[in-house]
């Protein structure tokens, strides 16, 4: 199943609705909607003690909800939790795993507790995760990477709608954060699993999710596509030209407010439209050194709508 097959298919994964917690008269989730879409890797972002954790485990049935529900795949886990459970497969932090046993026996154990998990999907798994090599070796000899994949592996056993990520790249190199990254999108963007993953790390979130959502003090802040490569969109634009910036900024005027920075013209405009400054300036007599494409990153964004406050 492609992308595109998974996000046309019936109603999102997941369904916060006005979920909240509070314990001890302290209030750690506050009134969370939210939608999590098939095929998507959906980021779940905010400074410590901002609600992520205690949101998870009330995902997972770890913990209660004080107010609100929260649907998997159309089912409650409040009224029919075991039916809304079996769609999810959640590594917390680190897998857990036997590691005087092979690989291969950790997916065979787990296997047993399902009814509809074959020797090929097991082989098929082991294979998607890159085990293929080292399955059959005791757990206790892999690196955290292959520990990681392998709990990967275990819980996309059962073919999960839902796969529930908490900081899942914690201890991880950098060769072994680009693996589990890549794993997971083409989990989500090939297979049309919705994958719910909570990090601190916001540069790989960047690079891994589709969409992030933001918490702080236990209540969403804001929900945003993660910018890719692909030349969409509203973006700053800076024009480097050689005569006066606000003698650039009055050819300009009609395609977007410019502003001056740095001996620069910066405007907001569709990157299609970026072809038309050139033709503007050009026309006006004014010379184009250069033009390039400001981007904001997802930690400048995190850091705009948190007040400053890192993850």
């Amino acid at each position: 199943m492609n992308q595109t097959d998974a996000k046309s298919s019936a109603g999102p994964v997941v369904r916060f609705r006005e979920v909240s917690k509070i314990i001890g008269g302290k209030t750690l989730v506050d009134n969370l909607t939210l939608d999590v879409q098939p095929g998507e890797v959906f980021g779940f972002l905010g400074p410590n003690g901002a609600g992520k954790t205690t949101t998870i485990r009330m995902l997972v049935g770890l913990i209660s909800m004080s107010t609100g529900d929260i649907q998997i795949c159309g089912k409650s886990i409040t009224t029919d939790f075991e039916n809304a459970i079996e769609s999810v497969g959640a590594i917390v932090e680190n897998p857990e795993l036997y590691s005087y046993m092979s690989g291969y026996g950790n997916l065979m154990q787990y296997a047993r507790m399902r009814s509809n998990v074959s020797k090929e999907r097991i082989d098929e798994v082991v294979a998607f995760v890159g085990l293929t090599e080292r399955i059959q070796d005791k757990v206790r000899t892999y690196s955290l990477g292959m520990r990681q994949r392998l709990g990967v592996a275990q819980a996309i056993l059962h073919r999960p709608k839902l796969l529930i990520l908490d900081e899942p790249t914690n201890g991880l190199d950098p060769q072994g954060i680009r693996e589990l990254r890549d794993y997971l999108r083409a989990l989500a963007h090939k297979e049309g699993t919705a994958v719910f993953v909570s990090s601190h790390l916001l540069t790989e979130m960047e690079l891994m999710c589709d969409r992030v959502a933001i918490i702080q003090n236990g209540k969403l802040i804001e929900v945003q596509k993660v910018q890719g490569d692909t030349g969409e969109g509203t973006e700053k634009t800076e024009v480097e030209v050689e005569f006066e910036v606000g003698d650039a900024a009055i050819a300009v005027q009609k395609l977007g407010a410019g502003e001056a920075k740095g001996g620069h013209l910066v405007i907001r405009i569709e990157h299609s439209d970026i072809a038309k400054i050139n033709a503007r300036l050009v026309e006006a007599g004014i010379p184009v050194s250069g033009i390039r494409v400001l981007k904001r990153s997802l930690e400048d964004q995190f850091l705009e709508v948190t007040g400053g406050v890192k993850s």
